[in-house]
């Protein structure tokens, strides 16, 4: 039995919430520093519909100061038969 990782969406959109405020940092701030021209990709992250690209990701990590492990929610508990 082989336990699949899956990443929990809403939890992760929680998580980057929560980073973004302990930095201090508004939507618009991320929203310019990933030069959006909209800051809905940042509400569908933090929600939990979307998430982050690889790339954005890192530079999520470098902004939030934190590991990309730190940023995304991981479940486990998926099991596939091997």
């Amino acid at each position: 039995m082989f336990i699949f990782p899956t990443i929990d969406l809403v939890a992760t959109g929680k998580n980057i919430l929560r980073l973004r405020e302990e930095s201090g940092l508004s939507v618009r701030n991320l929203q310019e520093i990933f030069g959006f021209a909209t800051p809905q990709a940042i509400y569908k992250w933090q929600h939990g519909s979307a998430m982050p690209t690889i790339d954005n990701l890192i530079v999520l990590s470098a902004v939030f100061q934190v590991s990309m492990d730190e940023i995304i929610i991981v479940e486990n508990n998926t099991q596939i038969s091997a």
